[in-house]
């Protein structure tokens, strides 16, 4: 097998827990291997550290599988992996639809599983998961049926750009025989149709499950406007917990007929409606009409898609919570988030404070969450914490 081999003094991420060895921190590399081969990783003095994937076309050279240097990884490691990963999730969410494999936090790095219902979808991320893709849509569907759980269909949305860094081709399509692409499902009491096959990334944002529960505490016979509403997600839940009126906005028109869609499906048409357009533009000109809202939730895409974007994402959170701000009554309650991992949580609690200090608002913290446990937070493997959301009472000042 293939002897990776650290520099000297280089390692650190790897040894405090991390999951990738970067190709600047390998100073040797023997024997022969192809993209997506199972290597052993040493340090500078050759003492053991474990075993992962290799890609010679990525920066991350190396995604690690196991610290244990006897570990076999054969189908037998994979099912562990997988029902460690199930049994994970059965323990700590709804697994009505959930994400069953987070890559690198279930330690199967670069392999992404969502379960909607009775339907998988899937994505591979890099070399080692693309190499392993069936064996494990396999034994996902053997540790599923297990309990009872039988797996419908199978859609993969390998599409995501990241693939382009490894060396491969952006793919999506059916493994194994079609079906509907459309998927019903039930989250929180709020029906969905999700569309798997040309929805954002696996068809639906599962990670923030419980953080729309925890807005439907605040929507009781409250205006509502849900910014970035995409297909509705937080707006319907407004509207299910007796909202008296809601406005979801979102520049995309695909995303919009699709939130009309699941409001018709839960019976809001009536009560939660949608509005395309840029909500940059938007918000300002409710501004200029005086329009108020009881709840303001921001759920918005990343603006920071990498370490060189974060000072322009900064002025983007801070131009967008000061509008927020601006649209809420005295009292009233705001919801903001941020889904980028490059936008951490100094920099955005930071990000907010500005914005209220530049409207002249007070912000008494609700709570502060996270991503839903489906998503877990690998300590020490940072690029699995990115969501932060806040729920804040906006005040005047006093």
């Amino acid at each position: 097998m293939t002897i990776v081999t650290l520099k000297k003094g280089e390692g650190r991420s790897l040894k405090s827990g991390g999951m990738w060895i970067f190709d600047n921190e390998i100073d040797s590399t023997a024997g022969k291997f192809q993209n997506g081969d199972i290597v052993i990783v040493h340090d500078f003095d050759g003492y053991p550290l474990g075993k992962g994937f290799i890609s010679q076309n990525s920066k991350i050279r190396v995604r690690m599988l196991t610290r244990r240097k006897d570990q076999q990884i054969d189908r037998e490691f994979f099912r562990m992996r997988i029902r460690d990963a199930w049994e994970y999730r059965k323990r700590t969410v709804d697994t009505s639809s959930c994400r069953i494999i987070f890559g690198e936090a279930d330690f199967l790095p670069g392999f992404i599983a969502d379960k909607f219902s009775d339907i998988l979808v899937v994505q591979s991320l890099a070399f080692g998961a693309e190499r392993q893709k069936e064996l494990l849509v396999e034994l996902l569907k053997e540790e599923l049926d297990r309990d009872g759980i039988k797996i419908r269909g199978v859609y993969e949305r390998s599409d995501a750009k990241v693939r382009i860094n490894e060396g491969m081709e952006r793919v999506k399509g059916f493994l194994g025989e079609a079906f509907d692409t459309d998927v019903e499902i039930i989250e929180n009491g709020v029906k969905y149709l999700v569309d798997v096959k040309d929805g954002q990334k696996t068809g639906f944002f599962l990670d923030q499950k419980y953080n729309r529960l925890a807005v439907q505490r605040l929507c009781k016979d409250m205006d509502v406007l849900d910014c970035f509403t995409h297909t509705g997600s937080f707006a319907l839940n407004a509207g299910i917990a007796g909202a008296k009126s809601v406005l979801g906005l979102d520049a995309s028109e695909l995303a919009v007929c699709q939130a009309e869609k699941n409001a018709k499906l839960n019976g809001l048409e009536d009560t939660v409606r949608f509005l395309c357009g840029d909500v940059f533009e938007l918000l300002p000109e409710f501004e200029k009409e005086g329009r108020k809202f009881d709840v303001v939730i921001l759920d918005p895409p990343a603006f920071a898609k990498s370490r060189n974007s974060i000072k322009n994402a900064v002025k983007g959170y801070r131009e967008i919570n000061l509008r927020a701000m601006k649209l809420v009554k005295p009292g009233g309650y705001l919801a903001t988030c941020s889904c980028s991992h490059f936008m951490d949580y100094e920099l955005f609690t930071k990000t907010i404070y500005q914005a209220a200090q530049n409207v002249r608002r007070r912000l008494r913290q609700v709570e502060y969450r996270t991503q839903a446990p489906d998503h877990p937070i690998l300590w020490s493997a940072d690029e699995s914490y990115y969501l932060k959301f806040y729920i804040f009472q906006v005040c005047e000042e006093k």
